[in-house]
């Protein structure tokens, strides 16, 4: 099971303040410990929302909003995993090296096998696991 580990943004990360050099190095043995436990997939932290756009969808037409964003709940950074279970997700989540305060929010990703057949029909889902595989391999080449 794929769970993403969402890091929740907060002033200091919203007004562009980069994590201290000693955080960054906690960080780094985090990460590199999952990626040789092989659940790591992918983490990266993300600018603040004062440098996105926010696209949203009404009568057929997007509209485009420039950031900040006042939303309480945005996003500073993730990671993706690879976990036999939510339990081992949670687990993995409560040993990041955060401080006081920090948030982890911990969700499945959805898999081909968790549709059923009349929403997601097997040609679909082959196509899916293809496309997937092809972007895997497409990574490997950067």
């Amino acid at each position: 099971m794929r769970f993403m580990m969402f890091v929740r943004a907060d002033k200091n990360t919203e007004a562009g303040v980069l994590p201290s050099k000693e955080l960054v190095a906690a960080m780094g043995r985090f990460n590199e410990e999952m990626m040789k436990a092989g659940v790591l997939l992918a983490a990266e932290g993300i600018h603040p929302s004062s440098k996105g756009a926010r696209i949203t969808f009404s009568r057929g037409a997007p509209t485009v909003t420039d950031g900040p964003f006042p939303d309480k709940e945005l996003v500073a950074g993730f990671w993706m995993i690879q976990a036999k279970s939510k339990n081992e997700a949670i687990e993995w989540a409560k040993r990041v090296p955060f401080t006081e305060g920090a948030v982890i929010e911990i969700r499945q990703v959805f898999e081909a096998a968790d549709f059923p057949p009349e929403v997601l029909p097997p040609p679909d889902a082959a196509r899916e696991h293809a496309m997937r595989e092809e972007l895997g391999r497409m990574r490997g080449k950067r």
